[in-house]
């Protein structure tokens, strides 16, 4: 079911007035972007913070934008805000000119933090599905200017539109170009055309590709060379759940309220039986959890894997061991608001220290299809999920 969520300042109709003053007082990551320079012949406009507030305006007034729903609208225009929020990170001279480089993988990490850590406490919480979203429009933003130089472009359009909409993307992409002063505008503006086209014609431009299974979904993404219109014999034998999300998120209630009775390689407990701090070597502990996997995997039996698997490589490593058996995997992602996962943490037995929460939060991954046969999100801060 569909929930209405606006942006704080998110412009309304019917005149869709932009309070940019608002802005920026309830949002002091704007201010990062003043005085972030930005390479004079394609962006005249001047700083990454003049830039930001030419897209916004540009976004506003677009007719495709205004035809959204309340909560499409938001989600693009937090992604316009947040689209180049790293650059002050990553700018740098390079042969004399100012270039940003992979600002946009690290803006996804940055506005993750931003929309979830960082929010302000007495705004609304963002939900996550929209920030989900946002973060993934973050990411993928400049994708509609460079995917003629993709070696695989049919690929580089499917992965993102498994995360969020590729038309969204284009719009983003079109407001970009249209927010600077720059002597290609119009070439800009021609590539997200053909981006446009590209998506329909391989049918993902307002959906997620239609695979023909989600087996299929699965091996397409652990081979590169495999066509996504080849359906894929399943032959799994058994379901491995794999739990990700940070300490204090829920995932052992989780597990007692929806997997009863599975056998669960516990690394809390593992840590536990064998006396070993989580602050020491885990060598031990990971030995361990591996040779109880094996064993299960060997006789063809479901199982949990129960531990925080908060980053991309933590799991692949995990699916990949898991795969080798036939396995089918789903991946549990349990997320808690971030006031209410800091006070759950304080009330443990044996609470995680503060800044180690902090520390797996800033490399948080949030599971996405292109991982597993199956990704479920369980949310609290989601009452209903759109």
């Amino acid at each position: 079911m569909s929930i209405a969520w606006t942006f704080p300042f998110c412009p309304q109709p019917p005149d869709f007035k932009l309070d940019w003053l608002g802005l920026l007082e309830c949002f002091d990551w704007l201010g990062t972007l003043a005085d972030c320079p930005q390479e004079p012949e394609w962006h005249a406009e001047g700083d990454v913070l003049a830039h930001t507030r030419m897209v916004a305006e540009a976004l506003v007034t677009d007719e495709e934008w205004r035809r959204l729903d309340a909560t499409g609208r938001s989600i693009t225009f937090a992604a316009a805000l947040l689209h180049d929020i790293a650059k002050p990170v990553c700018t740098q001279v390079e042969d004399g000119r100012i270039v940003s480089p992979e600002h946009a993988r690290k803006g996804a990490r940055r506005a993750q933090g931003i929309l979830y850590q960082d929010w302000p406490h007495d705004e609304e919480l963002v939900p996550f599905h929209a920030r989900r979203q946002i973060v993934a429009l973050v990411r993928y933003h400049g994708l509609p200017l460079w995917l003629l130089d993709k070696p695989d472009m049919e690929r580089a359009v499917i992965a993102p539109s498994m995360l969020t909409h590729n038309d969204w993307i284009a719009l983003l992409a079109k407001v970009d170009a249209l927010g600077r002063i720059c002597p290609d505008q119009t070439e800009l503006l021609e590539r997200i055309d053909l981006f446009r086209e590209f998506c329909r014609e391989h049918q993902c431009l307002t959906q997620a590709y239609p695979f023909a299974s989600a087996h299929s979904r699965y091996e397409y993404f652990r081979n590169s060379s495999r066509n996504p219109r080849y359906e894929a014999y399943d032959d799994t034998r058994m379901e491995i759940v794999l739990m990700s999300g940070l300490p204090g998120a829920g995932k052992n209630t989780w597990i007692d309220q929806n997997l009863a009775g599975w056998p669960v390689v516990s690394l809390d407990a593992l840590r536990q039986e064998m006396g070993i701090s989580p602050r020491d070597d885990q060598g031990l502990v990971v030995n361990r959890a591996r040779e109880m996997s094996r064993d299960y995997l060997r006789k063809g039996q479901d199982f949990v894997w129960n531990a925080t698997n908060v980053t991309t490589p933590m799991r692949q490593g995990l699916i990949e061991l898991f795969a080798s058996y036939k396995a089918r995997i789903r991946i549990a992602y349990v997320e808690a608001p971030w006031p209410e996962l800091m006070q759950r943490n304080q009330q443990r037995v044996e609470h995680v220290p503060a800044n180690v929460i902090r520390y797996f939060a800033d490399r948080l991954d949030v599971p996405n299809p292109t991982e597993a046969h199956q990704v479920d999100w369980i949310s609290s801060s989601d009452e209903n999920s759109f």
